[in-house]
């Protein structure tokens, strides 16, 4: 563990600096888990109210943190969960996951952060159609460059898994783009 997440979790840990060491971490990191979270809802409130619950998540669990990871590990273990749990609850509204795909593609077209580039849309909207998990798999490796050691902590799942998934998700995409 870094010297930095040291300190802080000793301050989160204590009664009299845990308010104080939990804005600093949120200062440190809401940032990179709104945008895990995102990946997986598309939709901004979807999102915010999905990372609200992480927090409190965070909150309410930061003394059972073992060390056993990074804490940045641990707390996007949380907010993925988190996001897959909210992802599945959405889910329940629509008549099938074909409907709950074209929903998150329509909010996918409206967000303002991709309307201008043609091609993050293409592949975005190739990432929609993957199954749950490889397109998990696939955003954490993709985007967020983490190890597959790191994402087999956050998913509980073995690395040779991880590997298989991902090859699949890049073929799928592959494939999907050259329709296109």
């Amino acid at each position: 563990m870094k010297k930095e997440e040291t300190k802080l979790l000793e301050k989160l840990k204590s009664a009299s600096g845990k308010r104080e060491g939990f804005q600093n971490l949120l200062n440190i990191y809401q940032q990179k888990l709104y945008l895990a979270i995102r990946k997986i809802l598309i939709n901004h409130d979807d999102t915010n109210d999905a990372l609200q619950e992480c927090c409190l998540k965070i909150w309410n669990k930061i003394d059972e943190f073992n060390g056993n990871s990074s804490l940045y590990t641990w707390m996007y273990k949380i907010a993925i969960n988190e996001a897959l749990m909210s992802l599945r609850k959405r889910k329940k509204f629509f008549k099938n996951e074909e409907h709950y795909n074209q929903y998150l593609q329509e909010q996918l077209q409206s967000n303002l952060e991709i309307s201008g580039d043609e091609v993050q849309l293409l592949l975005q909207k190739a990432i929609l159609q993957l199954p749950e998990k490889q397109r998990l798999v696939f955003n954490l490796k993709y985007y967020d460059d983490l190890k597959y050691e790191d994402i087999a902590k956050i998913t509980d799942s073995s690395v040779g898994s991880l590997k298989a998934s991902y090859h699949h998700a890049v073929k799928k995409i592959e494939n999907i783009l050259k329709q296109y």
